[in-house]
C-alpha cells in the first residue's frame, strides 16, 4: 500500500469479492493485491484470502477477511456523489440488484452490509441553499424518497 492511511473494512471471507464488485461499479476503483493467510486463522485456514488491497473511487482501502465478529454499521458509509439521474439509478442498481438494500434518503447497504449514500450533487446544492425555504423544501423532498429523485427535488426547490 502507498497511502499512509487507508480504510480497513472487515469481512466474512467475502473481501476479494466485495473489492471486485466496488472496482466494477464505481469510476477510479481498482483491485489491487490480494494476500494469503501465511497459517490457519480463527476465520480462515492457511491459504485462504486473508486481505485484499483495493481502491473506491481513488479512496484507498484494505478489505480483511476476519470472519463474522465485526458486522458493518451506518457508523461508517461511503457518500457518493452523482451528476445526473442516469449515474444515481446505475449505481443504486448496481447496489440494490446485487443483492443490497434500500433504505431511506438515499442510502442503501450493500449485500455485505456496508452503507453508500447515492447522493446527487443536486441534493446538496438545494439542502445547502442559503434560501432556509428553499433548503426546507428540498429536504422535506428527500425525507419521502429512497432513492433519490432529482426532478423532484429540482422541483421542490423551485417551489
Amino acid at each position: 500500500m502507498v497511502s499512509k492511511n487507508t480504510i480497513c473494512l472487515w469481512y466474512d471471507g467475502a473481501a476479494l469479492d466485495a473489492a471486485t464488485f466496488y472496482a466494477k461499479t464505481f469510476q477510479d476503483s481498482a483491485v489491487g493485491a490480494v494476500h494469503h493467510a501465511p497459517g490457519d486463522y480463527p476465520a480462515g485456514k492457511q491459504g485462504d484470502v486473508l486481505t485484499v488491497e483495493f481502491t473506491v473511487m481513488g479512496i484507498p482501502c484494505l478489505g480483511l477477511n476476519g470472519g463474522p465478529g465485526v458486522p458493518h454499521t451506518n457508523a461508517f458509509s461511503f457518500q457518493v456523489a452523482t451528476d445526473d439521474q442516469a449515474e444515481t439509478d446505475r449505481l443504486w442498481n448496481a447496489i440494490i440488484g446485487n443483492g443490497g438494500q434500500a433504505n431511506v434518503c438515499g442510502w442503501c447497504q450493500d449485500k455485505w452490509g456496508l452503507s453508500w449514500q447515492i447522493s446527487p450533487r443536486v441534493l446538496t446544492a438545494a439542502v445547502t441553499d442559503p434560501d432556509p425555504a428553499i433548503a426546507k423544501r428540498a429536504f422535506d423532498a428527500m425525507m419521502t424518497m429512497t432513492k433519490i429523485d432529482i426532478a423532484a427535488i429540482e422541483a421542490a426547490r423551485r417551489g
